[in-house]
């Protein structure tokens, strides 16, 4: 797998369970997301996602059949 460096506009076009890029900065917010990667601080700062942390986070949040989390 490529290890891409995604803005949040691409995330939610390739991975719409995250919503719309509000919903995807107020995970980044609420410190809830897959982890990412700022270029600066502050407002100015771009901000962008790996994507083996977008398919990590959802392999951690993957539950199987009879309510169990997935290994």
């Amino acid at each position: 797998m490529d290890d891409d460096f995604l803005p949040p506009k691409q995330v939610i076009t390739e991975y719409p369970i995250f919503g719309t890029v509000g919903s995807l900065a107020e995970r980044r917010w609420r410190g809830d997301g897959p982890e990412y990667v700022k270029t600066s601080d502050g407002r100015a700062g771009r901000v962008f996602y790996r994507r083996s942390a977008i398919e990590k986070w959802l392999d951690e949040r993957t539950v199987q059949t009879g309510g169990q989390r997935a290994a």
